[in-house]
């Protein structure tokens, strides 16, 4: 393999990790430009798939030990917020993670499931299928931008 490519792919990998995070980060510009220079698109998704699940799991793990630090006076939920996004993502349920891959909504979502204390496998699964969905359909519509 040839050490442009490993370059690409770990470009790749890293900005998709960081668009899943509370950074603000983008990937699919990324992913076209590999698609245009004619990487396989299969070896794309699952990658790009794989850091942004990754990604994702970062706001698992802060929402997981964010409450421990509610009572300190920097932090920057007020009680009721909490509450109010305790109940929206109890009335939706775990099944809102499929919806993960969404700008922003997906970040908060991502991390109230910590909050939540989802166990790890169930977050992991639906996430990884929603952020798949997404760069599938990336790449489907990149396809038109591409030939």
């Amino acid at each position: 393999m040839e050490a442009s490519f490993l370059v690409e792919m770990a470009v790749l990998f890293f900005s998709a990790f960081m668009a899943a995070t509370i950074f603000p980060f983008y990937s699919e510009a990324w992913l076209v430009v590999l698609l245009q220079q004619g990487h396989n698109a299969a070896l794309l998704i699952a990658i790009a798939s794989l850091g942004n699940t990754l990604g994702a799991v970062v706001n698992w793990y802060l929402g997981k030990y964010l409450l421990t630090y509610q009572h300190k006076r920097w932090f920057y939920f007020k009680p009721q917020q909490i509450e109010r996004m305790q109940a929206v993502f109890q009335r939706y349920g775990v099944w809102s993670l499929l919806l993960a891959w969404l700008p922003i909504v997906g970040d908060v979502l991502t991390l109230i499931a910590g909050i939540m204390k989802v166990r790890l496998l169930p977050f992991l699964v639906l996430v990884a299928i929603g952020k798949t969905l997404r760069y599938l359909a990336v790449v489907y519509f990149a396809g038109w931008l591409v030939s």
